[in-house]
């Protein structure tokens, strides 16, 4: 059975008239025409669509099927023909963006709050969370854009730089630590870690700092909020980290104190992209835009070295 596009459109017409002569003039086309239109879609089903017998005219139970079916398809049709027009004029389209939540989230809102503004007819939706793989879910196309700080080499995907950032220790107020001039990793191995429950692999501190100098922190201890995080460690239940930018906020609030790692822990955040996706005006646009703004909202961010990352 193969029930097209024109089908439904003859199916509510048959369904809002009481003639056929007034189904063909709401059609525009000739009863003749209408007639063969009416023949092939009985003849795919298998079944009459409407009681010929009967004035005014009345469907079959077959046909009012068709026409409960027609009234519930035919404005995702619609929807779907005026979604496709807007790509093809560059005017709209689909932005799905994952956010790693280990490497914070807050300073992307501004960014969308503009990207709203000046792409309105754009599809956007965010995702988040630690229970999915963000950049398998780009490949398959259910994501168009992963944030991460870990960018893997995959075909066919683009990492575009955004900023720099350096990843702080954050202490308590009175934590022995705040002594030093210099942290270095073997300080740590008699300490409890607060983590993003991720991967070691996919935490600055482990794969830049700790794990090139074979050090294992005492106690690792997993929270999934930043805000709950820095709790735990202004109350002295242990340390953590987090980009400076994200560290100023509690810092300047005397909560907890931030020092560097060594002699200073960078990493960069990138925009995972298809490539396919590249030329979509919509994107090239956000991707401007969360390259620019960060830097009139947040402090302590570099521009990163590289120009991008495939």
């Amino acid at each position: 059975m193969n029930i097209q596009r024109k089908h439904f459109d003859l199916i509510q017409a048959l369904g809002n008239s009481e003639t056929l002569v007034d189904v063909a003039g709401k059609l525009h086309i000739t009863p003749s025409a209408l007639s063969h239109q009416l023949g092939e879609l009985e003849k795919r089903i298998g079944l009459a669509v409407v009681n010929r017998k009967i004035k005014p005219l009345r469907l079959t139970a077959a046909g009012q099927r068709l026409l409960d079916s027609a009234r519930e398809i035919a404005p995702r049709f619609e929807r779907l023909e005026q979604d496709l027009t807007r790509m093809v004029n560059g005017d709209g389209g689909r932005l799905n963006i994952a956010i790693e939540c280990h490497s914070c989230y807050l300073w992307l809102l501004p960014t969308l709050d503009q990207f709203r503004r000046q792409w309105p007819l754009v599809e956007l939706d965010i995702s988040g969370g630690f229970s999915f793989d963000g950049l398998s879910g780009l490949m398959d196309g259910e994501l168009d854009c992963v944030i991460t700080a870990d960018p893997e080499p995959l075909n066919g995907v683009s990492y575009i730089p955004l900023f720099q950032y350096e990843a702080m220790l954050i202490m308590p107020q009175d934590h022995p630590l705040v002594a030093e001039k210099t942290i270095e990793p073997h300080m740590l191995k008699d300490q409890t870690l607060i983590i993003y429950p991720v991967p070691q692999s996919k935490l600055d501190i482990f794969r830049m700092f700790l794990h090139p100098a074979d050090v294992e922190p005492a106690h690792l201890r997993n929270v999934e909020l930043t805000v709950m995080m820095v709790a735990l460690v202004a109350s002295g239940r242990g340390l953590c980290t987090l980009p400076n930018w994200a560290a100023e906020e509690h810092t300047r609030h005397n909560y907890v104190v931030a020092r560097s790692l060594g002699k200073g822990v960078f990493n960069t955040l990138y925009a995972a992209v298809r490539e396919e996706s590249l030329n979509a005006n919509y994107m090239k646009d956000f991707l401007l835009l969360t390259k620019d703004l960060p830097f009139s909202t947040l402090k302590g961010i570099a521009r990163p070295a590289q120009t991008s990352k495939a």
